[in-house]
């Protein structure tokens, strides 16, 4: 998983309410079993039309946002299905952060586990954020997860509060399995003090 610190770039503006992830990850493209080639399907009918050309007015075709690293967004994003899609192809799309009001629950929770930063922010703020990025001279950001604050290119933060537990994942790069890694040797005293206590329990080794 990327190790997420302090991250700069372009944020396009996506201030539809409830984009579910079936807008974000149309059911066509679950039907691979890698997680390879899931950007294009990001926003699919969105960006492209019924022949697959692209269409010039949504944000993310459009020159100066192209490259977007943050997506400043609608409230209840990510609602809808737990397709974890969404997020793996939104993280290869390049986006980094997704700052809103309110996001889906399990949209939230696949964001933390695979490096993708959901920040929750009051309404009001969200909505300076919108202004302020449907002007591409002004939609530069610099997310600092450090320092839990949002930067604005006149210099100005805005905070944000994040678990502590997710923070410290997404600060050292640590999927759930790289988290629950830490405590291996602890895990491995337990079970094997289990299973002297309980020796019925104990796996068998080939042979015996």
């Amino acid at each position: 998983m990327a190790v997420f610190t302090s991250v700069s770039g372009v944020a396009a503006p996506l201030p539809q309410a409830n984009l579910d992830t079936d807008v974000i990850m149309p059911k066509q493209f679950l039907k691979g079993i890698t997680r390879d080639d899931l950007a294009r399907g990001v926003f699919f009918d969105l960006r492209f039309d019924a022949h697959g050309a692209e269409r010039t007015e949504f944000v993310l075709n459009q020159p100066a946002y192209r490259q977007s690293r943050f997506l400043v967004v609608g409230p209840n994003f990510g609602c809808g299905s737990s397709r974890e899609h969404a997020v793996w192809g939104l993280s290869q799309l390049g986006i980094r952060a997704i700052i809103g009001s309110s996001f889906g629950s399990i949209f939230q929770d696949n964001c933390y586990r695979n490096g993708l930063l959901p920040i929750c922010l009051l309404p009001h703020e969200v909505q300076r954020l919108l202004v302020l990025c449907a002007d591409a001279d002004c939609a530069q950001l610099r997310v600092d997860l450090l320092e839990q604050m949002v930067e604005l290119p006149d210099g100005s933060r805005i905070a944000f509060s994040i678990d502590a537990l997710r923070r410290e994942d997404l600060l050292n790069g640590r999927d759930a399995i790289a988290s629950t890694l830490q405590f291996a040797a602890e895990i491995d005293a337990f079970e094997h003090s289990h299973w002297r206590q309980h020796p019925w329990l104990a796996p068998k080794l080939a042979g015996e």
